[in-house]
């Protein structure tokens, strides 16, 4: 849309369409589809980030190291475990599933597109697996694959659906605030009867001149900070703006819109917003639930899935187990105080403790015992000994 959209002249005989510059006007569309990934991409990473630090460890289980190789280190020959996570929890809240497959060769591929056939008593088959360019010509049953599922039916029809109004207000917020800023005014050109349409030595008409001359005037008010025109004869240029008394819409507005997208998001995940925000108030708080109300349920889709695709049902049955730690950990010294209540007073095993904090078990099952500490002693049998502390067991 060009600066000048007006020529004020008096020329008798003579169509509007014979002496007016060419302009284009017109609005553009107010979508704003990269709202969209915006507002998914600042709460999707950040869950996804937080669920990439995790580690699998195997309980009770000999021969493990090859899967805690692929699962910790390296799942695959592109990849490291922590970009094999962070990319795996990204596309099960984005495409409310993810399907990940064994090749021959002992890799985890998380697969970009698939077809699944359900069936009600047989496993379900994942068949044209696409992972990048290639598609896979073999099918895989649901018990060689590992397969989540999120069902958030709200986080999928609120990005599928209500981005679009969204975005179009927010676009007719952003034009507003625009034209309150754009820079208008009106010119003035003197001519007489058909001598605009004389041609010169170069030849070019009166009103090509008139048009390049106002092309370099709006460039030069475009591009620079402070801009000089040359005033000519027969000329005249008035600017309007900041005359008809609009005040300038703040960007306040345009910022709380994008907010309120990143905001709906994180409630239908679980995220409590101060944490996208970085905010510093209530951190303790708003980490715990974050790690209840989203990160949990997480590792406990991971946990048991890994559970059924790695272990038989015998191997579980004789105590065998895989647990899903290292996310959002559990900082020592400030649980300093709850560890030792739990333990001093002989309710709990230290290993039972140190599982609670994603620690692995003591050695030699010196874990394997309950510690009652002077003070408690004395409540319970009313004297004091001489030991401070007592193996309860």
């Amino acid at each position: 849309m060009r600066l000048f959209d007006v020529f004020k002249r008096s020329v008798k005989e003579e169509e509007p369409s014979d002496w007016i510059p060419d302009f284009v006007v017109g609005d553009e569309s107010a979508t704003r589809s990269y709202l969209k990934v915006m507002a998914k991409n600042t709460v999707l990473d950040f869950v996804a980030r937080t669920m990439s630090t995790l580690e699998v460890k195997f309980k009770n289980k000999d021969g493990t190291a090859n899967w805690e190789y692929i699962l910790n280190v390296r799942p695959n020959k592109d990849m490291s475990a922590a970009s094999f996570w962070e990319k795996f929890f990204y596309r099960l809240l984005d495409d409310n599933e993810v399907l990940v497959i064994f090749t021959d060769d002992n890799q985890l591929l998380i697969a970009d597109d698939f077809t699944r056939k359900e069936y009600a008593v047989f496993d379900d088959v994942f068949s044209n697996v696409r992972v990048k360019n290639y598609v896979f010509q073999r099918s895989f049953s649901m018990s060689d694959v590992i397969y989540l599922s999120y069902n958030n039916e709200e986080l999928d029809r609120f990005t599928k659906g209500l981005f679009q109004d969204y975005s179009e207000l927010f676009g007719r917020i952003l034009e507003v605030a625009m034209r309150n800023n754009q820079i208008r005014g009106a010119v003035s050109v003197e001519a007489v009867g058909s001598a605009n349409e004389d041609e010169d030595q170069n030849g070019k008409t009166r009103t090509q001149r008139t048009q390049a001359y106002l092309d370099k005037v709006y460039n030069s008010f475009k591009t620079k900070s402070v801009a000089i025109v040359a005033k000519m004869k027969g000329f005249e240029y008035e600017e309007y703006t900041n005359k008809q008394g609009v005040s300038n819409q703040s960007l306040d507005e345009l910022n709380k819109m994008k907010s309120s997208l990143v905001d709906d998001i994180a409630n239908a995940i679980g995220v409590p917003t101060a944490l996208i925000y970085g905010e510093k108030s209530e951190l303790d708080s708003n980490i715990k639930a974050f790690r209840k109300l989203c990160i949990a349920p997480l590792i406990k889709k991971l946990q048991d899935e890994l559970t059924a695709k790695i272990l038989s049902r015998q191997e579980y049955s004789n105590g065998e187990r895989i647990k899903v730690v290292k996310v959002l950990p559990k900082d020592l010294l400030e649980y300093a105080t709850q560890i030792d209540k739990v333990t001093s007073g002989g309710a709990f095993e230290i290993d039972e403790v140190r599982e609670a904090v994603d620690y692995d078990e003591l050695p030699n099952n010196e874990g394997k015992r309950r510690i009652l500490t002077k003070n408690y002693e004395e409540s319970v049998e009313g004297g004091e000994k001489g030991n401070d502390s007592k193996d309860f067991n």
